[in-house]
């Protein structure tokens, strides 16, 4: 499966990012580090992004936050935990159907090889 461009390259700084850090550390020590990243290679993004939910015409701040949208069209949801569960794919899942962005990145800083700990999502 061939990936976006952008896709890959949010993969290859989030590479870069873990290769330089490693694991172990917080999650909002990576979500800083990869946006500085992307920064540095002139990729606009957004860090704790509040998703709002619109429910018949009321608009509520739920508390949701994307940890990265990326050029508003990429949703990059980043964790630190032993394995990623169903529950971090509906995450994700459910952040691209509010912000009505139909790729998204799980990314899992607490992996040895980070390549294993990516996951691709598509609408």
């Amino acid at each position: 499966m061939e990936f976006d461009p952008l896709s890959k390259k949010v993969i290859g700084l989030a590479i870069e990012v873990h290769k330089e850090l490693g694991p172990g550390l917080l999650e909002s020590t990576y979500e800083k580090c990869l946006a500085h990243e992307l920064r540095l290679h002139d990729i606009e993004c957004i860090t704790q992004k509040i998703l709002p939910v619109s429910y018949k015409g009321l608009i509520l701040d739920c508390g949701y936050r994307i940890d990265l949208m990326i050029e508003d069209s990429l949703v990059v949801e980043l964790k630190t935990v032993e394995s990623l569960a169903k529950i971090h794919e509906a995450q994700l899942l459910t952040y691209m159907k509010l912000a009505q962005i139909n790729i998204g990145l799980l990314i899992n800083f607490n992996s040895i090889l980070l390549r294993n700990g990516i996951k691709r999502f598509v609408f």
